[in-house]
């Protein structure tokens, strides 16, 4: 019974802070409810004074750093200009790469992957963007992933060749890579409308930034998981350094490297289609539009021309990076490079067949079908028939449950969630683990923006609330055949290679604009990782611990709850953790269809181009996502610890 107190006793320690300050709201003086507004350093003006001298001093002899950034980024021109010139433009007399040569070559890729199913995959998707009228918008999007991909993968590749030589140097960039992903989509934005402009290369170039911290963590935990052995054997066939790095170390670190470059890939498609923002051309810009006008079905055609382009780019480069290396083929050209012959030989007879026959250059207007009258049909028979049930639901909602928790979120003081957060370390990990999240939380009120950010906070709460109670049984009844855990992983790939603002077109379609639609969509979006990883953990009990249960007599219910379930713990937790991550980035996108939350003023920084408040708050959802991810991650690691797995 001591035992059992102790922990318990620690928990209403911990807990104590909070509750009694709560409790004492009404006599707290002011300043420990709302920060005061004289008490805030002045950071956007710290920022913006930084940003004005870097736009206007010559720094580097005789250029500011804005031209340099501007140099950087005529230089990704040229790549570009040659991209959109193989798929879309031409070069002179020599036209683009007709269509039917992009889905014959993405159908012969597939093939040499992975078969015929990858095959049929590959070029079942170019083709949909080309016989749905998408093939220009679905060509200009391409040309940009596939120059920004290989940039982010170099740039990446090489800050973790640098972690992995230096320590000193990995300590300051560990810290740089969390805040980075844990920044919003629309804080690498700001920054590049200010020091480049608004036009297709700035997309490109935040698209770049955006997709770096992927390859750069992935490169450091290859390199740095190469065996001792490998590098021994390197050393004594006398390899100099140079020759350790890419004839050894980068080759035995390859898997955790070609994992690196399907998650840039991945990235780079999610934050192109949001590059559209400052100028990113393609299916992104014409989504916008289409959504911005309400044009529901033209939209969801466009999103499902993003879906597509998503999974094909997804399974290939996934493909890519489980295929192993081949020893070439002796003999001539043709059988030491079949890939290369073969695609060759589909771009010739596609030229010639597009010479005789114009519509399988481009594919023409007549010759495109649309399935906009079919979504916008569905539209009117759901605002028709449902739309008074729909709107009571909404309403009755957001009246008896959403208003009341946020009142409740904006009521807390800046110093009970500061507690909160410290109590929580404390419980978990002593004193040194309690600074931290306190530290992150305390940034908030700081920075100005506390009633802002207790929104945000009510609306990722919730939506993670949702997303465990019906993610974490749907993943345990997944789980619980081999067959159902392959559907729903499957389900989890194609849910999440969808950009997130595809999630906004059905809810605008059911619920219109606000708080509603917007949690609907983060829930939606979110639910993919608390899916995921309950199948994963349950999934890797280790089938002798389930004999023995069994052989002691557990029944399948026993099973579950005191055998399964703890050991498949800490792997839930991470993908609670994953659920408030990718709840944060998607209510900062929901924004775009009212909240009143720092989504909110991440857009307006954007629309004014202020580089200080677009960082400073993107900031303040960084610390929210990093506090509760360490005290979700210190958790998951002291329940590891308590079962014997690490």
């Amino acid at each position: 019974m001591i035992f059992m107190r102790a922990p318990l006793a620690r928990t209403a320690a911990a807990l104590l802070p909070f509750f009694a300050l709560l409790a004492a709201r009404p006599i707290l003086p002011e300043w420990a409810v709302l920060w005061p507004q004289r008490w805030t350093p002045p950071f956007v003006e710290w920022i913006n004074a930084l940003v004005d001298f870097l736009k206007r001093e010559k720094i580097f002899g005789w250029l500011t750093f804005k031209d340099i950034t501007r140099a950087v980024a005529a230089a990704i021109e040229w790549p570009l200009e040659f991209a959109e010139g193989v798929l879309i433009s031409g070069f002179g007399p020599v036209p683009a790469l007709p269509w039917i040569a992009v889905v014959g070559l993405a159908a012969l890729l597939g093939w040499r992957l992975k078969g015929p199913g990858l095959a049929l995959l590959g070029g079942g998707c170019v083709a949909y963007l080309a016989l749905f009228g998408k093939w220009k918008l679905s060509m200009t999007t391409l040309s940009a992933v596939l120059v920004a991909a290989p940039i982010a993968a170099a740039a990446g590749l090489l800050l973790g060749i640098c972690a992995a030589r230096w320590r000193t140097f990995e300590r300051a960039l560990i810290p740089v890579l969390n805040v980075m992903q844990s920044l919003p989509h629309f804080s690498y934005l700001i920054p590049v409308a200010v020091f480049i402009g608004v036009s297709h290369r700035a997309g490109v170039v935040a698209t770049v930034l955006f997709a770096i911290p992927p390859m750069a963590r992935l490169s450091l935990l290859g390199l740095r998981a190469v065996p001792a052995e490998v590098l021994e054997a390197g050393r004594m066939a006398g390899c100099s350094p140079r020759q350790m790095l890419w004839k050894v170390e980068i080759p035995a670190a390859r898997d955790a490297l070609m994992v690196g470059v399907n998650q840039v890939i991945m990235q780079c498609l999610a934050m192109v289609v949001i590059a559209s923002f400052v100028g990113a051309k393609g299916l992104g810009q014409d989504l916008l539009s289409r959504l911005n006008a309400l044009q529901i079905g033209r939209a969801l055609e466009l999103g499902i021309a993003i879906v597509f382009m998503a999974v094909m780019l997804d399974r290939l480069s996934a493909a890519l990076a489980a295929r192993q290396p081949a020893h070439r083929a002796p003999g001539p050209f043709w059988r030491a490079h079949p890939g290369k012959t073969a695609a060759a030989a589909i771009a010739a007879a596609s030229y010639a067949l597009a010479a005789v026959f114009p519509a399988l250059q481009i594919p023409p207007k007549s010759m495109t079908v649309t399935t906009a009258p079919f979504w916008d049909g569905v539209v009117d028979y759901v605002t028709v028939n449902f739309y008074d049930a729909l709107a009571v639901f909404r309403d009755g909602f957001l009246t008896h449950v959403l208003i009341p928790l946020r009142g409740m979120f904006q009521w807390t003081p800046w110093l009970a969630a500061a507690a909160l957060a410290a109590g929580l370390g404390w419980r978990l990990g002593g004193w040194r683990a309690a600074w931290g999240p306190c530290a992150l939380l305390l940034f908030i009120p700081l920075s100005g923006h506390w009633e802002r950010a207790a929104i945000t906070a009510y609306m990722v709460s919730f939506a993670a609330l949702v997303c465990v109670a019906a993610g974490v049984p749907l993943g345990v009844w997944a789980a619980a055949s081999r067959r159902r855990a392959r559907m729903a992983v499957l389900a989890c790939d194609i849910m999440q290679t969808f950009p997130s603002f595809i999630y906004l077109i059905p809810v605008i379609m059911l619920f219109r604009v606000g708080d509603v639609a917007a949690i609907s969509a983060v829930v939606i979006y979110a639910i993919v990782p608390a899916v995921r990883y309950t199948v994963f953990g349950l999934r890797q009990v280790p089938r002798e611990t389930v004999e023995a249960a069994m052989m002691a007599g557990c029944s399948p219910r026993q099973l579950l709850w005191k055998v399964k379930m703890p050991l498949a713990f800490p792997e839930i937790m991470l993908g609670v953790n994953q659920t408030v991550m990718f709840g944060l980035f998607m209510v900062v996108i929901a924004a775009f269809i009212g909240t009143q939350d720092l989504g909110q003023q991440i857009f307006r920084a954007r629309a004014d181009n202020d580089a200080g408040s677009g960082l400073i708050i993107g900031l303040c959802v960084a610390c929210l996502g990093l506090a509760a991810d360490q005290l979700i991650t210190r958790w998951a690691a002291r329940r590891k610890r308590e079962l014997g797995l690490a």
